[in-house]
């Protein structure tokens, strides 16, 4: 099957608590771009993140708002912020980074919730069904081209709500091969 890859860069998604208190009461986040999984966006919005070593601003903020704040980084991130590279599939945070996060009305800080996401594919149930896959599967995408590559160990994420296929590498990872968003790769079992 082929599959949509789409770079993911670092990114936040916040809770409504952290939303009022880095931005204001009431404060409603605005959309910059609809992205490909449904009812999720780029807002305008950005945000600093502090670690013990350094920062780094102008972190994108994605939408809608969730029922825990995350930070996604790369590795290189990681190195540059002073805390540990945690990779982890969304959601999943227990024990993760800490940082501080720092908006334009306040600053949030972090006990955990910092990870480097695992490399994944959204896919629908009904497709998974297709292909004899499951949530937590792990396969390979190949991808074709000047500085073609196999990666490893990409987790499969099941949607009840009809997700479009799409394989999430981050930055880093893209750039080993030279993708850019909107490419196709093949997910081989």
């Amino acid at each position: 099957m082929k599959v949509t890859v789409n770079v993911s860069n670092r990114h936040i998604h916040l809770t409504r608590e952290h939303v009022e208190a880095l931005f204001g009461k009431d404060y409603v986040l605005t959309k910059q771009k609809t992205l490909m999984q449904p009812h999720q966006f780029a807002a305008n919005e950005t945000l600093t993140v502090s670690g013990p070593r350094n920062e780094v601003s102008g972190v994108r903020i994605v939408g809608p708002e969730r029922n825990q704040t995350q930070i996604e980084i790369t590795v290189a991130d990681a190195r540059h912020l002073g805390i540990p590279a945690v990779l982890r599939v969304s959601g999943d945070l227990k024990g993760s980074a800490s940082a501080i996060l720092k908006g334009p009305e306040g600053i949030v800080e972090l006990n955990e919730g910092v990870i480097v996401a695992k490399r994944h594919i959204h896919i629908s149930e009904t497709d998974a069904i297709e292909m004899s896959l499951k949530t937590g599967d792990l396969v390979f995408v190949k991808i074709s081209g000047e500085r073609a590559l196999m990666y490893e160990n990409v987790v499969i994420r099941t949607d009840k709500k009809n997700a479009e296929p799409e394989c999430h590498l981050d930055i880093e990872e893209a750039n080993a091969a030279l993708i850019k968003n909107g490419d196709k790769a093949d997910i081989i079992k």
